[in-house]
């Protein structure tokens, strides 16, 4: 199962089973990474809807993506994680939205039922002393006995086509997902990524190193492959932009890039998407790390076309990111070592940005390398 998947899973089978979530609600998320596309993808399989919040400078093949599974897109400027209007908090204020007005249809269906129990209890007791005094009169004229039997009073059918029947009609509430502090994220990860390459590696591995979006990934599989051998490395690998690098090194959240003025619209500077943070989630607070490095956009860049060009791997600029961690940690322990990273974007989610020529060229990212030289400099 795709990384996004087996997060999207464990959040909503852990809401559905909380009750935070029913059945027909509607899950919502603040998302410029891959995990929005997973939720579209598992909801509906849960019997859940999906609201998506995305920046509007996210690769546009994204909403187009998570639209053609059926989910809406709302697609809002790109603002800090402190302002009111940020894809995250406008997530959480639809899924309070939704609570509401689904709130406001149980009054408004309870007191509905409530007037027509009262008016029906009215027609039954005028029709049960019609019919007792009809009774009286058979009985009086020596003819059949009527019955007084009360008829039933059957509830709407949700498969019928009566007004009011039909329970998509009807909100059933919403529930932010809420990927970055929902520890469901970093309990996926430690359940069942962990445990997989445990599995897979036969625990001959020496070191582990990814990137950090929510911190889910690196929190849970650190936190298992620690569990497992202390001795494994565990490192964190840092865009441009994002605070993450300085707080694992130096115990202090800070970039350059804002130091320095540098940063304009973006939450990070940098063409890499869902990866990168300038503040310390609930999840990432539960990564054991030995250290961390920080990669370029221009690593990043060329990594994606060298592993195209060598391995036949069409990946997004996460896994190239991730890629490039693997070849620094790979360098610094030496030869003889077992390094894993994560590949959890394909290229095809970065067509109109991360692959487009034009768009690197505008930016002066146009790859150059023929092989690993740029990573030397």
């Amino acid at each position: 199962m795709p990384q996004g998947d087996r997060v999207a899973v464990k959040i909503i089978e852990e809401a559905l089973e909380s009750g935070d979530l029913i059945c027909g609600g509607t899950v919502t998320e603040g998302s410029a990474g891959s995990t929005a596309i997973s939720l579209a993808t598992v909801a509906p399989a849960y019997g859940c809807r999906c609201h998506v919040v995305i920046p509007d400078d996210a690769a546009i093949e994204k909403s187009q993506i998570i639209e053609a599974l059926g989910a809406t897109v709302e697609r809002v400027r790109p603002v800090s994680i402190t302002h009111r209007d940020h894809f995250v908090n406008i997530a959480r204020r639809r899924a309070l939205e939704a609570n509401k007005l689904a709130a406001k249809q149980r009054e408004s269906n309870e007191t509905q039922t409530n007037g027509l129990d009262h008016i029906n209890s009215k027609m039954m007791d005028d029709k049960l002393a019609t019919m007792q005094s009809e009774s009286k009169k058979t009985q009086n004229n020596d003819q059949t006995h009527v019955s007084t039997k009360m008829p039933h009073n059957s509830k709407c059918d949700p498969s019928s086509d009566s007004k009011g029947c039909d329970p998509s009609s009807d909100s059933k509430g919403g529930f932010f997902a809420d990927q970055f502090e929902n520890m469901a994220n970093y309990r996926a990860h430690y359940e069942w990524t962990g445990p997989e390459i445990w599995e897979q590696t036969k625990g001959s591995l020496h070191a582990f190193v990814a990137a950090a979006g929510t911190g889910g990934t690196i929190a849970g599989v650190s936190r298992y492959l620690k569990e497992k051998n202390r001795s494994i490395k565990c490192f964190l690998m840092d865009p441009p932009g994002s605070g993450l690098f300085n707080k694992v090194t130096r115990g202090v959240m800070y970039t350059k890039e804002e130091a320095e003025g540098k940063r304009l619209k973006n939450p990070f500077d940098t063409i890499t998407e869902g990866i990168g943070i300038n503040r310390v989630t609930r999840n990432f607070m539960m990564a054991e790390l030995d250290g961390a490095y920080r990669g370029t956009d221009r690593e990043a860049v060329e990594m994606s076309r060298f592993l195209l060009r060598n391995d036949g791997l069409f990946l997004g600029s996460s896994s190239a990111m991730n890629c490039v961690g693997a070849v620094r940690v790979a360098r610094d322990l030496g030869p003889g070592h077992t390094i894993v990273t994560i590949l959890c974007d394909s290229g095809m989610r970065h067509l109109s940005k991360f692959f487009n020529d034009q768009y690197l060229a505008d930016h002066g990212l146009t790859p150059t390398a023929t092989g690993l030289e740029f990573l030397d400099k």
